[in-house]
């Protein structure tokens, strides 16, 4: 028998910068993000009922497990349960659909979520290696398979199903870039070329250097309420209208098709459908661009251009300022950052700040409905969420 489900608003947001953090640690991170959330909800943490984190490798990247507990602690939360949750890339996605669930079934009333991940300090080489876990370790990973390779083999398929060229590649960096220009918690806020996307060492044909996301620090930080107390806590209040979660195979061989993320496709229809929406009410969107690749899967997937038409979009400027959908806002991943346990929470944020008209120089005018995207691994978990402004 399904229950009555409660209406779920957010009340509050809070990010740190995002990059190379030397001089900060996993839990300085964390603490950072979650003050400015109970700073911006203008609420004490006495007041939080339960909390979850995002986080994919923290044992791995920064050897420190039991995030729950140590950000319990550290955020003066105790004794209130706190819950890591981990799906790779997706870990701060699913995080923030069981901060969700957890308000909307009525177990609790105000929810803190967050997403952290510290991952400058090791090598590139070894990054590399600890996210290809995301993938199948027996059969990608072992065999020298890690997600920049999974990845070219999408954009080569893609490049050759639909003529696509790698300078189209490099036009959606090029877009986030001069997006991210304008962030200031932005990675890399700086405008870049088609030349210089061009001109970037190849990583894997046919993906290069600015075709990917960097690694980086960063943590980012929502508070979540029923929608019928949200107005006590602020005057733009912002719903979670939808947020659902779909599944595919882990391993990417094992799939129907290369140039399509049928997890993206599932969670999405699912999502528009919980909201009464479509894709043509969304004014401005956060989707999944860990390679430029994944941007042009994304907005197709997603409903937003039919398959194939991706990349002739963002040749065309349909998918920045003045176009159909401004995808990105914050620079995606490519340029804002992906501090992976983060991301799935920073695209709530960027999302809730673009509906609150708080966004700066980069705001999407007259920005109502908002979408978020985000991915685990090479497409074996996808969260879709959307998001109104109602006050």
């Amino acid at each position: 028998m399904l229950l009555a489900m409660r209406r779920v608003a957010i009340i509050g947001v809070g990010i740190t910068k995002f990059g190379e953090h030397w001089e900060k640690g996993l839990r300085d991170l964390a603490l950072e993000a979650g003050i400015k959330a109970l700073e911006d909800a203008k609420i004490s943490g006495e007041k939080i009922d339960a909390g979850y984190v995002g986080n994919m490798a923290s044992g791995s990247l920064a050897g420190q497990e039991h995030l729950g507990a140590l950000l319990g602690d550290y955020l003066g939360l105790n004794p209130i349960p706190i819950t890591r949750v981990e799906a790779a890339c997706a870990s701060g996605g699913v995080a923030l659909l069981q901060a969700y669930l957890a308000v909307a079934s009525g177990m609790h009333d105000i929810v803190v979520v967050g997403g952290v991940e510290k991952m400058t300090d090791l090598s590139t080489e070894q990054v590399t290696a600890i996210l290809g876990g995301a993938g199948d370790q027996e059969w990608e990973l072992f065999h020298g398979a890690t997600f920049p390779a999974l990845y070219a083999l999408m954009a080569r398929a893609y490049m050759n199903k639909f003529k696509a060229r790698e300078e189209d590649l490099a036009r959606v960096a090029v877009k986030n870039h001069k997006h991210a220009s304008l962030v200031p918690y932005a990675q890399f806020p700086k405008p870049i070329t088609i030349e210089t996307v061009m001109n970037s060492k190849y990583i894997a044909s046919p993906l290069k250097v600015f075709d990917s996301s960097p690694i980086t620090d960063g943590a980012s930080a929502l508070v979540l309420a029923p929608l019928e107390i949200a107005e006590s806590y602020t005057n733009k209040v912002v719903e979670i209208k939808a947020i659902e979660q779909a599944s595919d195979t882990i391993a990417l061989h094992d799939r129907s098709s290369l140039v399509e993320i049928n997890s993206t496709k599932v969670a999405s229809k699912k999502a528009y459908k919980k909201a009464g929406l479509s894709p043509k009410s969304i004014d401005v969107a956060e989707v999944h661009d860990c390679f430029t690749i994944a941007e042009l899967l994304a907005i197709e997937d997603l409903g937003f251009f039919k398959k194939g038409e991706g990349f002739k979009a963002v040749g065309e400027g349909k998918t920045t300022f003045g176009g159909d959908i401004v995808i990105n806002t914050s620079g995606g991943l490519k340029a804002a950052g992906h501090p992976v346990g983060a991301t799935g929470i920073k695209q709530a944020y960027e999302i809730t700040l673009q509906l609150r008209g708080e966004a700066g120089k980069r705001q999407v005018k007259n920005a109502q409905i908002g979408l978020t995207h985000n991915v685990g691994g090479s497409g074996a978990t996808a969260v879709v969420g959307i998001y109104e402004r109602v006050s």
